[in-house]
């Protein structure tokens, strides 16, 4: 029996193989995965003697300079952005973690969740393991230390067979770069090549949690690492072995939904083309006679656009976002009503005065940010607003690395769809389906999801711990990008 235990984060990884300027391609790796995370970032980099690190809170352009970068010499590098999910947002969860161990001198970056991290923790510390972290990535790194296996990718591959959940991860030491899926594959990973002056002999390897990033390294897509893979990169060139079974497979839809960039292919899929899908699915399931359609953005512009496009209705910009907001802000002494999504939104009186607007946004989470829009909106003259979310009611948290709150705060998990309309205040309101966004996301022989967070049916063993933490956030389109 796994419980389910405290250490959940939200992440981007990047790993650069062959090149000299290998923490430079590092640090454009994660300004392109900086949506992934936006509290802690950090870069080891290897000379082939020593591995250094900087990590540091804050965003990626705020944390690394010329200067910094110059310190990080040597070409192979891992990167790490971050988003704890836990509340547990301090420097010394940072990544990546680096450790000088009985395996050599080694460090990690991962992006997932395991649900069985307490659980090893517990007899890790009870067998005189220090912990300096609160993250289940240390937990990986001690039993890659523990393991009774000499070589490290036999070590490597030790230690992922003993944990369970979601895991992407990258491992660098001083002359070789490790990249590992989970084997149902829960989190992205991408392959790619950088090509060199002459054979491809001398070319670079990338890494990344979404093939975005390899447009700004002026990397080639190769491929997915597979689940259950374990890649290395070193003097002999890449090499591949599989340290577990394969093992039904699921690929978590939301990073469709919502949480990958538009201009990534994730799960051998376009998120873009999953979510214009989306809309058109929509569109067809829940058709309502307005005038336009309206997309909180940013992510629910793709869906908008495939909405309009399957309803005959002009896609119009009625909410317009602020990509300058930081993390915090000077609030007025008297309150000003919704404040921190007006920070945010600012809707375009001129576009939406007199009309019926269909607003479409990809998710619905506890509603109280859906309500303060709903009511923006109508404050600025629409005569009806019409609510269409792009993926089914939200009624379980996730445990596999999405910021999804406890089931007592998931509005859809204790509300009606007419309840929650009532709440948030639209003239009417409808999900797409289950099928329908599978369909969508292009389920079939290659891919298999993970739709847990609308379901409740969870692809791991697990113990409930519903009240371990608090919400993040109150809707995914207003607070993250």
């Amino acid at each position: 029996m796994l419980i389910l235990d405290k250490f959940r984060e939200e992440c981007g990884v990047v790993a650069i193989y062959g090149h000299p300027e290998a923490s430079k391609l590092a640090y454009l790796g994660l300004h392109a995965l900086q949506h992934r995370g936006q509290e802690s970032a950090g870069i080891a980099a290897s000379n082939g003697s020593n591995i250094r690190v900087h990590r540091a809170m804050g965003l990626v352009g705020d944390i690394f300079n010329a200067t910094v970068l110059a310190g990080l010499p040597g070409a192979l590098a891992i990167g790490h952005t971050r988003y704890s999910t836990t509340g547990d947002s301090a420097l010394l969860n940072a990544q990546p973690i680096r450790v000088d161990c009985n395996k050599g001198m080694i460090a990690v970056a991962h992006n997932g969740n395991l649900v069985n991290a307490g659980d090893i923790r517990s007899r890790l510390e009870a067998g005189g393991s220090i912990f300096q972290t609160t993250s289940d990535t240390e937990v990986i790194v001690h039993l890659i230390a523990h393991s009774r296996e000499q070589a490290l990718p036999d070590a490597i591959s030790d230690a992922l067979r003993r944990i369970d959940g979601a895991f992407s991860l990258v491992v660098i030491t001083r002359d070789r770069i490790y990249a590992a899926r989970d084997p149902r594959g829960f989190r992205p990973l991408s392959l790619g090549r950088i090509p060199a002056a002459g054979t491809r002999v001398n070319d670079a390897f990338a890494l990344a949690s979404e093939s975005t990033a390899f447009d700004l390294l002026g990397a080639d897509f190769e491929r997915d690492v597979k689940p259950g893979e374990l890649i290395v990169i070193g003097p002999e060139g890449l090499q591949s072995r599989f340290y577990a079974p394969a093992a039904p497979q699921s690929a978590c839809i939301f990073e469709h939904v919502y949480f990958s960039r538009p201009d990534s292919f994730v799960f051998g899929r376009s998120v873009n083309e999953s979510r214009e899908a989306l809309g058109r699915q929509l569109a067809r399931e829940a058709p309502v006679d307005a005038d336009i359609v309206v997309a909180v953005p940013d992510s629910g512009v793709p869906a908008a656009i495939g909405y309009a496009s399957e309803s005959g209705l002009p896609f119009r910009v009625g909410l317009i976002r602020s990509h300058y907001v930081g993390r915090t802000f000077i609030e007025p002494e008297q309150r000003v009503r919704d404040f921190g999504v007006k920070l945010k939104l600012n809707p375009v009186r001129s576009v939406l005065d007199g009309k019926r607007v269909i607003l479409i946004d990809d998710s619905i989470v506890r509603g109280t940010t859906s309500r303060k829009i709903v009511r923006m909106i109508r404050n600025a003259g629409a005569r009806q607003v019409h609510m269409r979310i792009s993926c089914p009611p939200t009624i379980s948290p996730c445990y596999y690395g999405v910021d999804t709150p406890s089931k007592r705060q998931l509005i859809a998990a204790n509300k009606s769809v007419e309840e929650i309309r009532q709440f948030i205040g639209a003239d009417s309101l409808a999900y797409v389906s289950l099928e329908g966004l599978k369909k969508a996301c292009g389920e079939g022989d290659q891919t298999t999801y993970c739709t847990a967070c609308y379901t409740g049916e969870y692809p791991t063993d697990y113990v409930a711990v519903d009240d371990i933490r608090p919400a993040h956030f109150e809707n995914e389109s207003v607070n993250a990008d």
